[in-house]
């Protein structure tokens, strides 16, 4: 582990992680950057009717504000996820909040949705000068009843439309309470297909076309997901990220932290995340892109994904622990990989 890394360590998570930022700003602002990014080869990729520089994103979460763009995306991301935003600020969740868990290269977090609202998003997305592919993850307020979350939907839908790339519906977050009921049934169908027609109006309107995707979580049944996938495909979404987080904890044996509560990201998580990323694959017979994220972090994990059917994967625990060195191995496991078939 370099120095830099072991020194963060001895920071609690959330200050560690702000400490990185501020250092990833100072190096991009002094045109430094190159001395932490990945040595990534350009390996363009067109999915969804975007052009991405490589497969290897960054995944939503890191950048919660969209304050970091232009550092992040120099650093070799072939596209940057920011979010997840929700119209109002909100605080999130009370710390601690965030924990480590290095013998499994693992992160259980339990956020919230922390984040500093839809203007401040609106103005740093204005302000930025990164141009590679930059997609926008959105949510709704904790406080918002979720016969109301289509309306906080909609409200950032409609005004970070003009700054995306791509925007992704996260309803699988597990640590908003109840969220993850919108993934299902009646209450999906009627809120992805209102965002979809929304999207599409605002496409016209504005003269580009905007993806509109759709994260989803891995805990569900198999025949849940094959629903859930069979409604995404009739409201015509243009991707799918596979997957959000997971509650399950069976991959930490008795590990002090295992019973926090939240979402587990990492290693734990990566058989989990290919495994639905193939069923999703065979389902839809590759109709639909699927992003894949879940684990990533070396070349094996990125190969294993892309032939599971991933179109695009997505880093996030893998580069909190390995740094730019996982969006190089990942690029590389990538084009090794053969993917079943192809999706555009």
């Amino acid at each position: 582990m370099p120095l830099a890394n072991r020194l963060l360590q001895l920071l609690s998570p959330e200050s560690a992680h702000a400490v990185s930022m501020a250092g990833l700003d100072g190096l991009w602002a002094l045109r430094l950057s190159g001395l932490v990014a990945g040595a990534v080869e350009p390996d363009p990729r067109v999915c969804m009717g975007l052009e991405f520089a490589n497969p290897i994103g960054l995944a939503a979460g890191l950048d919660k504000n969209a304050d970091h763009i232009d550092a992040l995306g120099a650093l070799g991301f072939g596209s940057i996820e920011v979010g997840t935003v929700t119209p109002r600020p909100q605080p999130g969740n009370p710390k601690p909040r965030l924990f480590r868990l290095p013998e499994h290269e693992a992160i259980i977090n339990r956020m919230g949705f922390n984040n500093k609202g839809l203007d401040h998003m609106v103005r740093r997305l204005r302000q930025r000068r990164y141009t590679g592919v930059l997609g926008v993850n959105i949510g709704k307020n904790a406080t918002t009843p979720l016969e109301h979350a289509l309306s906080d939907y909609q409200r950032c839908l409609v005004q970070v439309h003009p700054y995306s790339d791509y925007i992704t519906v996260n309803l699988s977050s597990p640590n908003t309470p109840d969220l993850r009921q919108l993934q299902f049934g009646e209450a999906l169908r009627r809120l992805v297909g209102s965002l979809r027609e929304e999207c599409s109006r605002l496409d016209a309107e504005q003269g580009r076309k905007v993806p509109l995707v759709v994260k989803i979580a891995p805990d569900m049944t198999d025949d849940d997901l094959y629903a859930v996938a069979d409604t995404l495909a009739e409201a015509c979404v243009d991707g799918i990220i596979a997957t959000n987080t997971t509650i399950d904890r069976s991959g930490l044996g008795d590990h002090p932290k295992a019973s926090e509560a939240g979402g587990l990201s990492g290693l734990p998580v990566r058989d989990k995340s290919t495994d639905i990323i193939q069923k999703l694959h065979r389902h839809l017979g590759g109709s639909i892109p699927i992003i894949g994220v879940g684990g990533v972090s070396d070349q094996n994990s990125a190969q294993q994904k892309r032939e599971a059917g991933a179109s695009l994967l997505q880093l996030y625990t893998g580069f909190i622990y390995r740094g730019a060195d996982a969006i190089t191995d990942a690029a590389i496991g990538f084009r090794q990989g053969i993917a079943p078939n192809s999706v555009k």
